[in-house]
């Protein structure tokens, strides 16, 4: 048993982070492992969707504190190239997926943890699923884009809020907010996370990636810009044996079988 899980089953990639006992709390190990994991992901034809969990009904308490502020005390220099050689990789790599990639949320997700199910595309939570963005409790900021990610996903006044107190979020508040995309009870959320994954990996998967990669390149761009990047998205989308296929399926009102090519 290892700290952090990967495995693949029926196109799905699941990465499990696993130390219960510190409520997932991630160590810098832990964290390269986990970059490391959606690279191979990203990188598997056979993979056409992620799922990142916790073990022991609990997603991630954020980085484990006791290793992050162990040893001899650092200067401010080594302490942001820790943060930018070790903690980013898994932020600027879930940048870089363009894999669908969900995260499913029981118990805490807590600082770091809370950023890294921000950074997936879809949240669903078990109703035990507690958020917080709790740096201001330890007289920290967010080091791994809180600021920049919680405003984008439930809005500037609400995100604030929420750094400026650190108060826990319980799931159906999540909801209210947009933090979270679903809600379902603890013991049905995997079924349900892998059920909206299943059929993820039965659409299109090129169509798929680059609808993420359009959206993602539409928040950093004006109207103008993102019309000329998709025109040319789409021509080479209508190329693919995928296209050919889903309009055929589509026509005859039966299942597409996509390849990715």
């Amino acid at each position: 048993m290892t700290d952090l899980e990967y495995a693949v089953r029926d196109r799905i990639a699941t990465i499990l982070l696993n130390r219960p006992e510190r409520k997932n709390a991630f160590t810098m190990e832990m964290v390269n492992a986990w970059a490391d994991a959606l690279l191979k992901a990203e990188q598997d034809p056979d993979v056409r969707v992620i799922v990142v969990t916790g073990a022991g009904g609990a997603f991630c308490s954020g980085v484990d504190l006791a290793e992050f502020a162990g040893g001899e005390k650092r200067t401010p220099l080594a302490e942001k190239e820790l943060l930018t050689r070790n903690v980013h990789r898994v932020a600027l790599t879930l940048e870089e997926v363009t894999k669908p990639v969900i995260a499913a949320v029981a118990g805490p997700a807590v600082g770091a943890g809370m950023d890294m199910a921000l950074l997936c595309d879809l949240r669903f939570a078990g109703r035990g699923a507690r958020f917080s963005e709790g740096y201001i409790k330890v007289g920290l900021v967010p080091g791994d884009g809180g600021c920049w990610l919680l405003p984008r996903v439930v809005g500037v006044s609400t995100a604030l809020r929420l750094l400026w107190t650190g108060d826990f979020v319980n799931a159906d508040d999540a909801l209210r907010i947009g933090l979270v995309d679903e809600v379902h009870d603890d013991e049905d959320l995997l079924d349900a996370a892998y059920a909206y994954a299943a059929r993820l990996a039965e659409r299109p998967p090129i169509a798929v990636q680059t609808i993420k990669r359009a959206v993602r390149q539409g928040a950093r761009h004006d109207l103008r810009t993102a019309l000329d990047l998709i025109s040319s998205h789409l021509a080479v989308i209508t190329s693919t044996e995928d296209s050919a296929e889903a309009f055929t399926a589509f026509q005859e009102k039966r299942p597409g079988v996509f390849t990715g090519r």
